[in-house]
């Protein structure tokens, strides 16, 4: 699914990374699991969390088979817009996937930008990028069978057996996502996660000096439809050394 600030693009080239001590049986936590595009690329057992309440509701209903309308139009975005808690399920996919750049409502997805576009070109646009979504919801939804998805905080999550936690927060210094974050908190919980017997691994552009890079990558990003930039992205452990 379409988020902002998705690994989907580089799935591929962490997961052998942070997968490759894992045992059998052993539970693969994402404590903010947004979009879903890396822990639909991982077996066995697996807890996907997330504050947002409408995001879980959704992938709740999408790993039991949900599929949502494959026409949403802009007015009815609109309207999931302004009447969020009438269907969760729906706002979840409507806020995310139908938002440029995967932003919780960050507006209508579209290929024509600006207002002065010929109306059945307009509603051409909506059906192509409703459609288009619902194509990626329909591809993904089949390994997403099986995982658990809970709506809580990263510091809320319970985990008594060691498991390997990927973490993937609101980066320091972006675009803020729906609620607030203190990045101080966060290192702080994961450097007792690790002390705890965890094995974690954070995605960000930059961590405190205790924190090991054990992956890095230049990757494209667009800001909007005319503007792109081009951070490193880089993978983290915690150095108990």
């Amino acid at each position: 699914m379409k988020y902002m600030g998705s690994k989907n693009r580089i799935a591929k080239e962490i997961l052998p990374i942070i997968l490759k001590d894992r045992k059998e049986g052993q539970w693969y936590v994402e404590p903010f699991v947004g979009g879903a595009n890396m822990i639909d690329k991982v077996d066995g057992n697996r807890v996907g969390s997330d504050l947002n309440e409408h995001l879980i509701e959704m992938w709740k209903s999408v790993a039991h088979g949900w599929m949502p309308p494959a026409i949403i139009t802009e007015e009815n975005y609109n309207y999931i817009k302004q009447n969020k808690d009438l269907d969760k399920t729906l706002t979840g996919y409507a806020g995310f996937a139908l938002s440029f750049g995967g932003k919780w409502f960050g507006g209508y997805r579209r290929d024509v930008a600006g207002t002065q576009v010929d109306e059945a070109l307009k509603q051409e646009n909506e059906n192509t990028q409703s459609r288009r979504s619902y194509d990626n919801m329909k591809v993904q939804q089949k390994d997403l069978s099986g995982v658990t998805f809970v709506n809580k905080s990263y510091s809320d999550l319970k985990l008594t057996k060691p498991c390997i936690i990927y973490c993937d927060p609101p980066y320091a210094g972006t675009t803020k996502y729906k609620d607030s974050f203190d990045h101080k908190v966060f290192w702080q919980w994961c450097r007792e996660m690790t002390i705890a017997g965890h094995q974690v691994f954070i995605s960000e552009y930059n961590a405190p000096d205790d924190f090991e890079c054990v992956w890095s990558k230049e990757v494209t990003n667009s800001l909007s439809t005319k503007t792109t930039y081009k951070p490193t992205e880089k993978l983290f452990v915690f150095n108990l050394n």
